[in-house]
């Protein structure tokens, strides 16, 4: 990722959680991790929450009774998180392109909630590694990302500067994946689930792939 496309990102997600309002009781999930709540309450350890925004999936996860570790690059949904649920275990600010600040092998279950699309093919592969290297064997990543059929959200829109990445009108990149770039990128994962799916909790329909794999 350039500098101006990282810069224009976290300024972009900044803004985001600055203006809108993420009070707790105004927070809603859609309930796409129910699937997988065998996983989830099968973990012994805290959760990572990667991506974690607004913390719907935080949300979803405290209310299971786990303990959380939300992550994102933006300050400004860090001081929400912390805020809104001082019950978290932890709430880090740190960007996924300079590596995750964990210990080899420290999580059983990772949440990825469409925030692994916003990268360079270069860039997912190492933050993957990542991902890898700090779940343990048989660990779970549980993600959505953009499909290329997501047309109300910009799939096929913008200037195209890698196959099926595009740049945005906000300066930021954004990916859509297929099945085939899916089960290309995870290659190094056991895929347990994968399925294009609809969700309706934005203002206009979005199409996402639901994925778990195992490590």
């Amino acid at each position: 990722m350039t500098k101006e496309h990282r810069d224009s990102s976290l300024r972009y997600w900044n803004d985001t959680h600055k203006n809108q309002n993420y009070d707790r009781e105004s927070i809603r999930t859609d309930n796409w991790l129910e699937r997988f709540d065998d996983i989830i309450m099968g973990s012994k350890k805290p959760v990572l929450d990667l991506g974690c925004g607004g913390g719907n999936d935080t949300l979803y996860l405290l209310s299971k009774g786990k303990q959380v570790i939300a992550c994102d690059q933006s300050e400004a949904a860090i001081e929400n998180i912390k805020r809104n649920f001082p019950e978290v275990k932890e709430a880090i600010c740190f960007n996924m392109l300079d590596g995750f600040p964990f210990n080899d092998e420290t999580f059983d279950v990772m949440i990825a909630d469409l925030c692994l699309h916003y990268f360079g093919a270069e860039d997912t592969k190492a933050i993957l590694r990542e991902i890898r290297r700090i779940l343990v064997p048989g660990g779970h990543l549980i993600f959505r990302v953009n499909s290329v059929n997501d047309v109300n959200h910009g799939a096929g829109q913008g200037k195209e500067i890698e196959h099926n990445l595009y740049e945005t009108e906000s300066g930021t990149i954004k990916r859509f994946f297929d099945e085939t770039d899916i089960r290309s990128f995870f290659s190094d994962f056991e895929i347990e689930y994968l399925k294009e799916e609809t969700m309706s909790r934005y203002k206009f329909e979005k199409r996402l792939f639901r994925v778990c794999v195992k490590k």
